[in-house]
């Protein structure tokens, strides 16, 4: 007799379907799983005897084999461990086969029978979908995260006996529509940080609203105690709403890397990584090739505080993902394919000590740790970030005045962003596309620039030697200032403002 269970375990960020087979003949009582299954599949023959046992149900007393289809698919995880418990069932005959005829089936058990939540959720939710089936299974306390996924019907499950009885008719479990909206701050976001928290810096206010307004990488320099920091954590709170697919996506980045496991992602990412991180936290990879910051931060922000410090390899690792908003991860089993579309926030001092062309400290660096310092963040990365400002130390008297009894200003920049959105929305058709997203094909085609601004462009291009990617950064930006100003159309004012954020 053979009873087939259907499933599927994560795979990168989508999703793989698998078979489990279970055989059972006469022979030395014997319970084996083949099919390219590590350790911790494998330690599933515990935990499903256990199990079963301990939920009612008789184990046989006979060899049973389990398979898992495809073979050549390496599988991990304890995903598996509710259909091997299943396929035991029907092999059994304490099931019969049309009760999980054409259903889908996920969980880890626990030796009680306890069906316990696994991450990555959406991705097997989503690869049963597009196969076709129509009814899964999953942990109860997935089914928050799993009712992002329309188009199927998901009941969530507690124990192996109550889904036992499920299948029976006996009782109703609860739906993915009942699970209700759960959006908890699963994020690393930084809250509390205003626009009118921050004294003066002016000019790095507004450089934030341009670069948050249309998706810029911004690198802010200044010394130790102007507030760059600060500034950072302030852009976390100007960020826009997230809409129903961006929820999707970083739900299942932060599922999948195992951060939740029952929660809806309602808020973008902030992530603020240590400079001793290595080049794979930051990146991804390992040895299940697992998303890294740059995925974590998608649709948010990646901040890198004091930039340089970084080791050299992790920020020339940047490079591709700036680029191409996403980052391939390659390991011997598989290669993956993580989206990475994020913001780049980044700061760093003028030098090491922090206090070049401080009229307040003397810097103490001697000319090559100035060079070595500045050398850090290289040429091409520097090509990638749209925007560069530098900040200046706001005097300690302006530091005691009293503040705003309502944040006025948060609250206009917020509205400008929101409206320079909208704006970018209705040029490009949908949401989550950006002015710093376009190709250099969409700028010529999309933007419209007056004759003054060409010109203007023109001469500045030749002036600052600008590169192709610098030059259409450069028109980006300008874009986004004009959104900012109500107008589609660049103007050279538009235009000379953009220039200043080029500088080195």
């Amino acid at each position: 007799m053979i009873a087939k269970i259907h499933s599927a375990i994560p795979y990168g960020f989508g999703g793989k379907l698998v078979e489990v087979e279970g055989d059972m003949n006469r022979g030395l009582p014997a319970f084996n799983i083949v099919g390219m299954a590590n350790k911790t599949v494998s330690e599933a023959k515990e935990r499903v005897r256990s199990a079963l046992v301990n939920s009612g149900f008789f184990f046989p007393d006979k060899k049973v084999t389990i398979s898992l289809a495809p073979a050549e698919l390496l599988k991990d995880g304890a995903y598996l461990d509710l259909p091997i418990a299943l396929s035991v069932l029907v092999l059994s005959n304490q099931l019969i086969k049309g009760d999980v005829a054409g259903k889908m089936f996920v969980g880890e058990l626990s030796l009680n029978g306890e069906i316990r939540p696994v991450k990555g959720i959406i991705n097997v939710v989503e690869a049963a979908r597009d196969a076709g089936y129509t009814e899964m299974y999953v942990p109860r306390r997935n089914l928050t995260q799993a009712s992002l996924v329309d188009k199927i019907n998901i009941y969530g499950v507690d124990t192996l006996r109550g889904l036992f009885l499920a299948l029976k008719g006996q009782i109703a479990p609860p739906v993915a529509s009942d699970a209700g909206v759960n959006h908890k701050r699963v994020a690393k976001c930084l809250t509390g940080e205003i626009l009118d928290h921050i004294r003066g810096q002016k000019l790095a206010k507004r450089a934030l609203e341009i670069a948050i307004a249309g998706h810029h990488n911004i690198l802010i320099s200044g010394p130790p105690g102007a507030g760059k920091t600060l500034l950072a954590k302030a852009a976390a709170n100007l960020l826009p709403e997230l809409t129903p697919a961006e929820k999707i996506d970083i739900t299942k980045i932060y599922s999948i890397a195992g951060i939740s496991k029952d929660e809806i992602v309602g808020v973008r990412p902030f992530r603020n990584p240590h400079h001793t991180a290595s080049a794979t936290s930051i990146i991804g990879g390992g040895a299940a090739a697992s998303p890294g910051e740059i995925s974590l931060a998608h649709k948010g922000i990646l901040f890198l505080d004091e930039i340089p410090e970084f080791q050299r390899s992790v920020l020339e690792a940047l490079r591709q993902p700036l680029e191409d908003k996403e980052i391939s991860v390659s390991r011997a089993n598989h290669k993956t394919t993580y989206p990475a579309d994020f913001m780049l926030v980044a700061t760093m001092n003028p030098c090491p000590c922090g206090y070049l062309g401080d009229p307040a400290h003397e810097c103490k660096c001697t000319e090559v740790q100035i060079q070595n310092y500045q050398k850090k963040l290289s040429g091409p990365l520097f090509d990638r970030i749209d925007m560069n400002i530098n900040v200046e130390k706001v005097d300690n008297t302006d530091l005691l005045k009293d503040l705003p009894d309502e944040a006025s200003e948060h609250s206009v920049v917020k509205n400008n962003i929101t409206e320079a959105i909208r704006r970018q929305k209705a040029r490009y058709g949908r949401d989550g596309v950006y002015n710093s997203s376009l190709s250099s094909f969409q700028v010529t085609k999309l933007f419209k620039m007056e004759p003054a601004a060409e010109k203007l462009l023109a001469g500045a291009s030749e002036s600052l030697s600008l590169s192709a990617r610098s030059y259409f950064k450069t028109i980006k930006v300008a874009q986004t200032i004009a959104d900012l100003a109500g107008t589609d159309k660049i103007s050279a004012q538009h235009l000379a403002e953009a220039l200043t954020y080029r500088k080195r």
